[in-house]
Parts: C-alpha cells; sequence; structure tokens
C-alpha cells in the first residue's frame, strides 16, 4: 500500500500552480512511480515506457490479465515514430484529422518498445489525448503507457472519486480534474490488418473513420 497523493486541478487553476503540479508528477513518473489522471475520455493510469518495473506495476494495481497490452500516450502525431517502426498513410490521415481525440491507432512496434508494454505482440496502440493534464504530462516524460484506472473488468473510471474506489493506496498520485467529457474509452482500430479493423467502438464514430479512410471491418 501507498499514500495516494492527490493534486487538484480546477477550471480557474492559476498557471504556475498547474505548471508546478505538472512537474512534481512528471518528476515521479520518470522516477519509476504510477499516476493516475483525466484524459477527455476516462481516467488512466500511466507510468513511463521506459521503466519495466513501472510497468509491470500497472498490471498489479490493476489486476490486468498479462496478456493485454497496454495503449500508449503520446504528445503528437509526429511522435508515432518514437514507438512505431511502419507508419501508414492511414495513419497519418487518422491522426491529421482525429488527434488529438479519442482514437486509438494500432501501429507496428519498435524493437525497443518493451514487450511488458505490448504484452509480447508485435505491435503498439498510439493515443494523443486531447486534454491538458496528459499532454502537459507526455511532453515532459515522452510517451507513457496508460490504461484506464480501475481495476480490471470494473466500470470505466469517470472521474476521481471513481479512481479512489478502484485504485486508492496503490497508485502513487492521482490528478483530480473533474468528471472526464466522454465517458467512455477511445475507439481503437488495428492499421496493420488489411483492410484496417475495429478491435473496440469507442468515443469516435466508426463512419467518421470510414470517410477518412475507406472500408473497414468490425
Amino acid at each position: 500500500m501507498v499514500q495516494t497523493k492527490i493534486y487538484e486541478i480546477g477550471p480557474s487553476i492559476r498557471k504556475d500552480t498547474f505548471e508546478t503540479i505538472i512537474q512534481e508528477t512528471a518528476d515521479a513518473l520518470l522516477n519509476g512511480k504510477t499516476a493516475a489522471f483525466p484524459t477527455e475520455t476516462v481516467y488512466g493510469i500511466g507510468a513511463s515506457i521506459f521503466n519495466e518495473n513501472a510497468i509491470l506495476r500497472i498490471y498489479q494495481i490493476k489486476g490486468r490479465p498479462p496478456e493485454k497490452p497496454l495503449s500508449i500516450l503520446i504528445s503528437s502525431a509526429g511522435d508515432m515514430e518514437k514507438a512505431a517502426s511502419e507508419i501508414p498513410d492511414s495513419a497519418r490521415f487518422l491522426a491529421e484529422k482525429f488527434w488529438p481525440g479519442p482514437l486509438t491507432m494500432i501501429l507496428r512496434k519498435k524493437e525497443d518498445i518493451s514487450d511488458k508494454v505490448t504484452a509480447g505482440k508485435e505491435t503498439v496502440g498510439l493515443r494523443v489525448p486531447a486534454h491538458p493534464v496528459p499532454l502537459a504530462l507526455v511532453r515532459l516524460t515522452g510517451p507513457l503507457a496508460c490504461p484506464s484506472a480501475n481495476l480490471s473488468g470494473a466500470d470505466e473510471p469517470k472521474s476521481a472519486k471513481d479512481v479512489l474506489k478502484d485504485l486508492s493506496g496503490q497508485v502513487d498520485i492521482l490528478i483530480d480534474g473533474g468528471k472526464t467529457a466522454l465517458g467512455v474509452p477511445s475507439t481503437i482500430i488495428d492499421l496493420t490488418a488489411v483492410p484496417p479493423k475495429i478491435l473496440r467502438k469507442g468515443g469516435l464514430d466508426i463512419i467518421e473513420i470510414k470517410k477518412v479512410i475507406g472500408e473497414v471491418t468490425e
């Protein structure tokens, strides 16, 4: 058990206070800690993709099956190259249209991305979140592994209260940013499949995806 440190970030927060909270959280993440924070979809629990102990801690905290990979948050479409070995045109088109936003794209991973993140798979899920907290964090830490901040199989966390219900005393830091805007996870599309395949329906309508890249399967 740990003592979960809670930071509150409201709409009237001072810029310098926000920056201090982000810096302290980023420093903790770079030192192998875990942090839960809001995105526009649901709350996520993050850890540096370069710290395998922190990655394993996420699996332990969530009770997550080891065969389920962790998605990765990046700060911009240009950061896809930090984690993906192949970036098809479809990924660039979707990123230009829907990132930042509730779309996770499955691409072939780079060799230096730990198998602990991808559960031994040769692919990796990437997303640019449309929320100032994770974007600010990732700019300081680099890519973060970030599944939802709940026990595996539990309801998706839409508020800090939801996170504490499942993870109090487990996660090192919790940034309370109020309720999430969407309250549903991101849509996941596998761009290594031909044609691309929807793996999870979520915050982005599949019809909008088809308008950009054409045929997809479900």
